[in-house]
């Protein structure tokens, strides 16, 4: 057994997401959004870098002594599974483990809003879930991907950085395939997919344009795409997507966006009001023609408002989320109000006033 699993078995039991390992600190564990040491001297740069390496294969390690970054799945003699980034820094190597469940959770596990399963029955189109890193957007897709494996007769082509849950086919075919491993990149990863007769491509990550230009070509030939980006609302979302291609091609952009984006899911993770676990809070776009011309017109600006008054199709603010499970008590409402953009209607929740800013009140409608 590597000696880095009894870190990482120690870190399963506690129930952590994330076990972090670096130069000049013990050992550390991701709980319930909190990062809390454990009871373990202070790591050596040597005695780290022995532990790492027993885990790396001959390739690996060669990148990693040239400098590369290394993304890898990591299973333990255990059986546990970890999505694993191995970097360097001033004082040294370092570390992340994120722990992957064996089971792939269901979206009703999840407490997710149920038009995501309407989601997975688009047959064509661009669905994207948004948020920035840790919040659970691979863990949402994972769900996605298992709701079409049970329910529809479908090829699905999962192209990820790096494999993390493993889905194994039940109705559909699901083809894993990991960048650097089984292709080259995100982008040459869906091209070779376009031809290998899919009905889904997942793309793990829209990073590049290269990568954007090829989803959207793939959802506007028939395929039904989903992605993921590391942005933070809607507008966000599409206001990226538009400035990450080349000017020449923006009318074009706004074209495919108004046309063949079906939605846009971004998510945050908000403590419990015990604090022993997380849950996802959710905004919510289903395109329409409203929100297409909006799109089309550059007036993206005006979209929250449609989100607003969308409930009948299932779309949400951030804020009516957060909101919504504040009021319900499923989160801590001090966690909740980091993530509100309107503070002002969460300050009458919150126990902890280190997190409020001074707000005139005067004008807050307590019964929202």
């Amino acid at each position: 057994m590597a000696r880095i699993d009894s870190f990482l078995k120690l870190g399963l039991a506690q129930g952590c997401s994330d076990v972090h390992l670096a130069v000049g600190v013990p050992p550390m564990l991701r709980m319930n959004g909190d990062l809390l040491p454990i009871k373990f001297r202070e790591l050596s740069d040597t005695e780290l870098e022995t532990y790492i390496l027993e885990i790396l294969s001959k390739q690996q390690s060669g990148r990693l002594a040239a400098g590369d970054d290394l993304d890898f799945s990591y299973v333990t003699e255990d059986g546990g599974r970890f999505r694993v980034n191995v970097f360097r820094k001033v004082t040294g190597i370092g570390a992340v483990f994120r722990h992957v469940p064996g089971e792939v959770p269901s979206l009703d596990e999840l407490n997710v809003p149920p038009i995501l399963k309407d989601f997975c029955d688009f047959h064509q189109g661009m669905v994207l879930v948004t948020g920035s890193t840790g919040t659970g957007k691979t863990t949402t897709l994972a769900a996605m991907i298992n709701h079409l494996n049970q329910t529809r007769s479908l090829n699905i082509i999962s192209l990820e950085d790096p494999i993390e849950f493993v889905h194994p086919s039940k109705k559909c075919q699901v083809i894993q395939r990991e960048v650097g491993t089984h292709v080259k990149s995100f982008a040459d990863g869906v091209r070779s997919a376009m031809r290998e007769d899919p009905d889904v491509i997942l793309v793990g990550e829209l990073r590049d344009s290269e990568t954007i230009m090829m989803a959207m070509t793939a959802a506007e030939t028939g395929h039904l795409v989903l992605g993921t980006l590391h942005t933070t609302g809607a507008v966000k979302t599409i206001d990226r997507i538009i400035d990450a291609l080349p000017g020449e091609l923006r009318e074009q952009t706004k074209a495919f966006l108004a046309m063949s984006l079906k939605a846009v899911v971004t998510q945050v993770l908000c403590k419990t009001p015990d604090g022993r676990g997380r849950r996802a809070v959710v905004e919510i776009l289903v395109n329409t023609r409203a929100i297409a011309k909006l799109i089309t017109s550059d007036q993206t600006h005006q979209i929250p408002s449609q989100l607003q008054t969308g409930r009948d199709l299932g779309m949400q603010l951030m804020d009516s989320a957060l909101l919504k499970a504040v009021q319900s008590k499923e989160i801590d409402p001090d966690d909740a109000i980091r993530y509100a953009s309107d503070k002002r209607k969460f300050q009458r929740f919150v126990t902890n006033t280190d997190y409020v800013p001074e707000l005139d009140m005067s004008n807050v409608d307590q019964d929202q």
